[in-house]
């Protein structure tokens, strides 16, 4: 693991890891639970990088840019991750890490937290960036669990970061409107809100070189974790289901006083006049 020593007024590199997810894209199509009543049915749904991690991968480059370093992507999945860490090395990140092992339960963030983790460990860095959340589950986990595997200090919920003498000075977004600036020792582990910076533009020009590059591939084997290790998940999916309607809005039209009769005809019915 790198370590970072603090020097005033020297130029600082920063060997920085991005976690990205392969998420659905739900703002295009319907989303319908499939016949096994525990996933949603993937079927001719569009897949992209999950927003909060492109604001990751964004604050990473930025870095970069300002202190030097690099910047390596890593996610966990199949070869359809793949599309998703090109972008990634498109926008200008350094290295792409897919971890593709089917044994590993990509449902339970415990379990994806330990294997980044692991990957993180056979890599030098100084700072891990992560989304604050998934567009899938919105468990806002994996961050925070990443670090308390590393034993690392971490902040959420990240609007602005900056790297003073060796250490990171984040802005956290909190409730109203309210920010908190906390100070980590690097390294840390900072999880990433959405608009904490302008999001780059990616060139044709760059896909196309990036379907180039290398993406490196690893498995649990090469990580030195055993399916023992990550075979029994903390979190399990019972039942996926649309939320349920209880109640109905009903709209009541008319004059003022056809109204006003209408509504106490209704409270009237309800046991409440």
């Amino acid at each position: 693991m790198a370590r970072v020593v603090a020097v005033p007024g020297l130029w600082l590199a920063l060997d920085i890891i991005v976690c990205v997810k392969y998420v659905p894209d739900v703002s295009s199509a319907e989303l319908k639970v499939d016949s096994s009543g525990r996933d949603i049915d993937r079927r001719g749904l569009s897949y992209d990088i999950n927003e909060w991690d492109d604001y990751a991968l964004e604050a990473a480059l930025m870095l970069r840019e300002k202190h030097g370093g690099s910047v390596t992507a890593v996610s966990i999945g199949g070869e359809e991750a793949d599309r998703i860490l090109r972008r990634c090395l498109a926008k200008g990140a350094d290295k792409a890490v897919r971890i593709g092992d089917p044994r590993i339960n990509l449902y339970d963030p415990f379990t994806v937290a330990k294997v980044l983790s692991a990957a993180a460990r056979k890599m030098p860095f100084d700072l891990i960036l992560t989304g604050v959340q998934a567009n899938d589950d919105g468990y806002a986990i994996t961050g925070p669990a990443i670090a308390q595997h590393l034993n690392l200090p971490h902040a959420t919920l990240a609007k602005k970061i900056e790297i003073l003498d060796g250490r990171a000075v984040v802005n956290r977004e909190l409730e109203g409107g309210v920010e908190e600036v906390v100070e980590l020792d690097l390294p840390a582990v900072i999880t990433v809100q959405t608009g904490i910076v302008e999001l780059r533009y990616v060139s044709v020009l760059g896909i196309r070189m990036a379907m180039r590059r290398e993406v490196r591939v690893m498995s649990l084997d090469d990580l030195g974790l055993s399916l023992e290790e990550v075979g029994e998940p903390w979190i399990l999916v019972e039942e996926l289901y649309a939320p349920r309607v209880e109640r109905r809005v009903e709209y009541v039209r008319g004059s003022p006083e056809e109204v006003a009769s209408k509504i106490i005809e209704v409270l009237r019915g309800r046991g409440l006049l």
